[in-house]
């Protein structure tokens, strides 16, 4: 069965069209919109994060390590994958450009099981992730949470338990279907990582989506996803793959980068909670867009005697693969706290979207909030390149909200 809408088979929040991206404006009826009237301020807290198509900058070279955010702290990821055992040789579901001779980087150790054969290879991998799009669109029909948590774990399934919550009380249905043309990428096993396989989807038109599927104690779960709804979606970087066609996993550590993987996860939460531009990351929806119409709201909502505090933590491992121009694909997720403060009486707020549903559309007059659960995929080049980091997909759910 094949959706009419892709993007909703997994309930993502998406980029939207740029007339719906303005919050600034004081009129109109758009929903990513901050609307101040009659002693009212309507906010929406799921607009940064998600939008509006990137521009490619081009910029000189940047430090080339970014710098950890102080108040990010790591959670640890439920159901750690465990390191699998020797199986045959991958056969590559599709043709990988051979591996170019690896940048700065900490060595395999073979004492931990690092660069040996994942438990599955790419034909199974294959299989594996069209089953679970399967189960996971029979699931939604449903809104049965039973069933998706034999799919997900960690923030994954927590964002999707979420979702189903958010229809059931808006008493409405969540769209299901299958997205098409799947590729896999399959890493070598690490202690670090244990096993895990990236799947890669693209509907021309319509949007391009990564999948992230680990090996747990209890099966394969999604621990990862995201979508780029962008027309036309920039391609994604080319994964390098070794002679047997193995993509090579990179630790949160590992060097040779314009930052590691989990400096740059930190340094892009970092710009978002702070709404201050990081000229390291390019143009796009999930940076600079993103961190104006932070900025935006704030103004907006300080002339109506409101406060915004924001907190992005980083949560559950920081996933990576080896880039054939030496670089690498970074997955990371976070939990965002957005909370809105009255500092003076007369004016109310009301939130919307998914955040509105949770606090059944009530207004506030002393504070507003809501949780997000955020995953995050980007590109970072090799250390020494004049290349910013892109960020090229995300996947924002409500998870809570409150007022008073």
């Amino acid at each position: 069965m094949t959706s009419p809408i892709p993007p909703l088979a997994r309930h993502r929040s998406q980029p939207q069209p740029p007339q719906e991206w303005e919050p600034e404006r004081l009129s109109g009826t758009g929903p990513w919109r901050l609307i101040i009237r009659a002693g009212i301020v309507f906010v929406v807290l799921a607009a940064v994060g998600i939008g509006l198509g990137a521009i490619r900058s081009s910029r000189a070279p940047s430090p080339s390590v970014a710098a950890p955010m102080a108040t990010a702290a790591a959670e640890p990821e439920q159901g750690s994958p465990q390191a699998g055992a020797a199986r045959q040789p991958v056969t590559p579901v599709t043709p990988g450009t051979q591996a170019t001779p690896a940048s700065p980087a900490a060595s395999a150790d073979p004492s931990r099981g690092d660069g040996a054969r994942p438990a599955i290879n790419a034909q199974e991998a294959k299989r594996m992730h069209d089953r679970f799009q399967h189960e996971l669109s029979a699931a939604q029909l449903d809104l049965d949470d039973k069933a998706v948590g034999r799919l997900e774990q960690g923030l994954a399934l927590e964002m999707t338990k979420a979702s189903f919550e958010t229809a059931r009380m808006r008493d409405a249905e969540v769209a299901a279907g299958i997205w098409p043309g799947t590729k896999v990428w399959v890493p070598r096993s690490t202690a670090a990582a244990g096993d895990w396989f990236v799947a890669s989807m693209h509907e021309p038109g319509v949007a391009r989506v990564t999948d992230v599927l680990v090996k747990t104690e209890k099966g394969w779960r999604l621990a990862a996803s995201t979508a780029d709804t962008r027309n036309p979606a920039p391609e994604l970087p080319v994964i390098a793959v070794d002679a047997e066609g193995y993509a090579r996993s990179l630790d949160e550590f590992t060097s040779g980068l314009r930052g590691t993987p989990k400096q740059v996860a930190l340094a892009h939460l970092r710009s978002l909670e702070r709404a201050t531009k990081d000229e390291r990351f390019a143009e796009g929806p999930w940076t600079s867009t993103a961190v104006r119409l932070w900025q935006r709201e704030r103004a907006q909502l300080r002339k109506a005697g409101w406060d915004l505090k924001l907190s992005y933590r980083l949560t559950g491992k920081v996933r990576a693969l080896r880039t054939v121009d030496g670089g690498a694909l970074v997955w990371y997720s976070a939990r965002s706290t957005e909370v809105r403060t009255a500092e003076r009486p007369g004016t109310t707020v009301t939130l919307k979207g998914s955040a509105a549903v949770r606090t059944e559309t009530r207004p506030f007059a002393q504070t507003a909030s809501a949780t997000y659960g955020r995953m995050y995929v980007a590109h970072v080049p090799p250390i020494g390149s004049t290349e910013p980091i892109r960020v090229m997909g995300d996947w924002t759910d409500v998870l809570e909200s409150h007022g008073t």
